[in-house]
């Protein structure tokens, strides 16, 4: 096998229309370790935490050698460690990726197989490479942060529902819960998304409050926001029931006032992939069943990129 292999990375923090702002270099290919996968990779996605990346990571001085973005990636096994048992040479994986290695925008990766899954057969690859990000991010809120029991009956408020993660959260909650799902859209369009994504209701974020409240709800159990936090605090902290939680993934620069959530003793959480990242090994076989077994809406995953971006 070669030795040198081609990979698109940036050494400048530049707006996406600047030249250079993304490059196609050459560097060596990567060292396989003995849990880890090599990985002829065939489809990656796009997310807004790529954006988020190539925007900051160069900000002061350019970077002495390009970094390669991409998190998510679906491709070939062409090598395995000495250590990997359930992997062999030519299975199709995919995964979410590692922060503390190189993206996946190249032509071959190395990831720890320990949190690598099997692609859905039902998916082709452009399909399964949306998948692994925001489903793990979406299994993580509702059953590390919330710790949402299966079948407790209760109401789940998605702000953001037709950006990637609401879209596959909704899936999720309706295939492995028991719970009402709000999703929140305000276009004929979205609103159409969203409820094929298995939302019981659709509410509108721009008079979220009222909306819910029309709907029939005084108050909901768990909100979780992947849109704006500081622009739907109020709200929230409005609509979240006595001892309810929220959980974000959008950060915020200004502050917000959480003693709103004092006098319903109303918990906050964050939510970010790779926090603890061992956390994703039994995660991706769960969400790759369920895939597989037609429970995730399959043929609809490769629109999930295009609306995670459009939200960014």
């Amino acid at each position: 096998m070669t030795t040198m292999m081609k990979a698109v990375g940036f050494s400048e923090s530049k707006t996406i229309d600047e030249e250079n702002s993304l490059y196609e270099f050459e560097m060596a290919m990567p060292e396989v370790g003995e849990t880890d996968l090599l990985v002829k990779v065939s489809a990656v996605s796009v997310n807004p935490v790529d954006a988020k990346i190539r925007v900051r990571a160069a900000m002061q001085k350019a970077l002495e050698s390009p970094r390669v973005l991409g998190f998510d990636a679906v491709g070939e096994v062409v090598s395995v460690g000495s250590k990997v048992t359930n992997f062999t040479e030519g299975d199709r994986v995919y995964y979410a990726g590692d922060v503390t290695r190189p993206g996946t925008n190249a032509q071959y990766h190395a990831v720890d197989s320990r949190i690598v899954a099997r692609a859905p057969k039902g998916l082709n690859d452009a399909e399964a490479a949306v998948v692994p990000l925001t489903a793990l991010t979406g299994w993580e809120a509702l059953f590390d942060r919330f710790r949402i029991d299966p079948s407790e009956r209760k109401t789940l408020l998605i702000i953001g529902g037709a950006g990637g993660v609401g879209s596959i959260t909704t899936q999720i909650a309706k295939q492995l819960t028991n719970l009402t799902v709000i999703a929140t859209a305000s276009r004929p369009e979205t609103e159409a998304w969203v409820k094929k994504m298995g939302a019981d209701y659709v509410a509108n974020h721009r008079n979220l409050v009222e909306s819910v409240h029309e709907l029939g709800f005084e108050t909901v159990d768990y909100i979780f926001n992947v849109a704006d936090t500081v622009g739907h605090w109020d709200a929230m902290a409005e609509l979240i029931a006595p001892q309810g939680m929220i959980c974000s993934i959008v950060e915020f620069d200004s502050g917000i006032d959480l003693s709103k959530l004092q006098g319903k003793s109303v918990g906050f959480v964050w939510e970010l992939m790779f926090t603890r990242s061992r956390k994703q090994i039994p995660v991706c076989p769960e969400c790759h069943h369920s895939i597989h077994t037609g429970k995730y809406d399959g043929m609809s995953l490769n629109s999930f990129a295009d609306y995670a971006l459009a939200s960014a």
